[in-house]
């Protein structure tokens, strides 16, 4: 089983060897498993668990002081889940896995994802704060009121892209999915590119790709889609990445990363922020 995994893409963090170490756990993790699913699955678990990222434990909070987490997961064989704007939920790459296996839908947001998740025993009244997460909150001065007074007062603060994904190869099978809290100070409810197909996770038969970086442009530019496209057109790992990241400068001047994987086992990765992290493992 060949994967690869990513931390996000944001700037240079302050202890990267630390969450180096992690994201090997997690790509060793994923690789131990014996399927695409399982393998995206058990990577991202490990990246959700540690407060070292903006996914799961150590989410990013927003406008009301609730930490929401997103995640989506996708096979080459078309079949795909999301979940997202769920409190409470460690493991939201579960909880998109939930909606994919087991109903007929793509996504499932808020509290009915919640219920969803708890009804196929995802955890979920999962305590999400950290000591870090909490002190910084603290030091703002919350807004009260309506939707319009919470975005007069976040539009200088929101930010943060930390988001984490995985990518996994058998030989035969691809999978995507990527897992986040979302964006520091985002307006209560707010949903990025993450649980979006085609926008924060992707998977064909040409092969599966994970994004992380400013969701919103994300989105709109469909980022894993365009990095797949390119493996269509017959680019290798590292040079779809690379291309995607390229395409996505120019059409948005935003920062974003890309993870790919392709049909003959390879990886790349790409991205214009000024750090991704990023670990492989083929289980070997």
């Amino acid at each position: 089983m060949k994967v690869i995994v990513h931390g996000g893409a944001g700037g240079v963090p302050d202890e990267p060897e630390p969450r180096q170490a992690v994201l090997d756990d997690a790509a060793a993790a994923g690789a131990s498993e014996s399927s695409v699913v399982d393998a995206v699955e058990a990577a991202v678990h490990v990246l959700e668990s540690s407060p070292r990222f903006n996914a799961g434990v150590g989410g990013a909070v927003q406008s009301d002081g609730e930490i929401r987490t997103d995640a989506g997961v996708m096979t080459s064989d078309r079949d795909a889940g999301a979940a997202c704007s769920m409190l409470g939920v460690e493991h939201a790459v579960s909880a998109a896995r939930v909606v994919m296996e087991e109903t007929p839908h793509v996504l499932v947001s808020g509290d009915h994802a919640v219920e969803l998740a708890a009804d196929f025993g995802v955890e979920t009244d999962a305590d999400l704060w950290t000591e870090q997460s909490r002190e910084r909150w603290e030091d703002y001065e919350t807004p009260d009121g309506s939707p319009s007074e919470h975005l007069d007062w976040l539009r200088e603060k929101f930010g943060g892209s930390d988001t984490v994904g995985a990518v996994a190869f058998d030989g035969d099978e691809f999978a995507a999915a990527t897992s986040t809290g979302g964006r520091w100070l985002a307006l209560a409810g707010r949903v990025g590119d993450v649980p979006q197909i085609g926008s924060g996770f992707f998977a064909a038969p040409a092969g599966a790709a994970s994004a992380t970086g400013a969701g919103e442009d994300i989105a709109k530019a469909t980022l894993t889609r365009r990095a797949v496209r390119h493996l269509e057109a017959g680019y290798g790992a590292q040079a779809a990445a690379d291309r995607a990241i390229e395409e996505f400068g120019e059409l948005t001047g935003s920062r974003a990363g890309v993870i790919v994987l392709d049909t003959d086992g390879e990886a790349g990765s790409a991205f214009n922020s000024d750090d991704m992290q990023t670990a492989v493992d083929s289980g070997e």
